[in-house]
């Protein structure tokens, strides 16, 4: 007996692929946005002109979402 399933068509039980990716950008953002509202905090809390935490963090921020990023991708192949 065939099976019912045509070949070419994706797996329906699970959630579509583009829901997960949603999520991950969610994710990078709030990594990023997280970091970034972190280095102003400090940054308001030093009396510093030059906005060294800011940049720091934010920079900092935005590697380690992009790390997140990458082993996500590799994790999925």
């Amino acid at each position: 007996m065939p099976d019912s399933k045509p070949k070419n068509k994706p797996d329906s039980s699970g959630p579509p692929v583009y829901v997960k990716y949603i999520g991950l950008s969610f994710q990078l953002f709030g990594i990023i946005g997280g970091g970034t509202w972190l280095g102003w905090w400090i940054q308001q809390k030093s009396a510093m002109k030059f906005p060294l935490w800011l940049l720091l963090f934010s920079f900092l921020s935005v590697f380690v979402a992009f790390y997140q990023l990458w082993l996500s991708m590799k994790r999925d192949g």
